[in-house]
């Protein structure tokens, strides 16, 4: 039998080797790449800035005019349940406000108070949109002008509810601004003999930062 010698087959392995190497081709030796995930806002906390604008509307309430500018601080949670509605994410956050609305038309010149709530958000998927809702309410004081104003508010201790729709976006990974239609009444829920409320519906602009 024919013995091939360790001088004949280093040269064939080597020429095998280099015909392998040529049909599959250069090596890529680089890391893979991997598609970075987008910034969801929904799991994340929020602080926003609001300002706005509310007029009296309606019959139900006082007859005299009034003009609130309101000024929110508002801290929402991460995504607390959801569901995914088409092809994106509705999620259910919760909300607090500090609430400073100076009023400038009308008797009193302030309002002060707290407000909490439930909020409703669907984002698309690139997370760069939304529509929200949010209805809740809480308490607050104000400098009521019930006995010296007819149709002024009756005292001070006053509670509040609102609704406040709009829709969301991202301008950047962490900032957001948002346009909004937002409507609140005041009243003291007849704990005195005056109660006339406020019922106010105006604009409201945000400006939000995801951490």
């Amino acid at each position: 039998m024919l013995k091939l010698k360790p001088l004949v087959l280093t040269p064939l392995l080597s020429l095998c080797l280099a015909v392998s190497a040529a049909v599959a081709g250069p090596v890529d030796k680089s890391l893979p790449t991997v598609t970075p995930v987008p910034y969801d806002p929904l799991l994340h906390h929020e602080i926003d800035f609001e300002t706005g604008a509310l007029w009296r509307v309606g019959h139900n309430g006082t007859p005299l005019d009034y003009t609130i500018l309101p000024q929110i601080i508002t801290w929402k949670s991460p995504e607390a349940f959801g569901w995914n509605v088409g092809s994106g994410r509705l999620g259910f956050r919760h909300r607090i406000s500090l609430l400073l609305e100076p009023i400038v038309e009308g008797p009193e010149d302030y309002y002060f108070g707290i407000a909490g709530s439930g909020t409703l958000e669907w984002w698309n998927a690139p997370r760069d949109f939304s529509l929200f809702f949010a209805a809740g309410g809480g308490v607050g004081w104000m400098d009521s002008k019930g006995y010296e104003v007819e149709g002024a508010q009756g005292q001070d201790l006053n509670f509040n509810w609102f609704l406040y729709s709009g829709a969301r976006f991202m301008v950047a990974e962490r900032c957001s601004v948002a346009l909004g239609l937002y409507y609140q009444h005041v009243s003291n829920l007849d704990q005195d003999d005056v109660n006339p409320g406020i019922d106010a519906l105006g604009p409201m602009l945000s400006f939000g930062w995801h951490f």
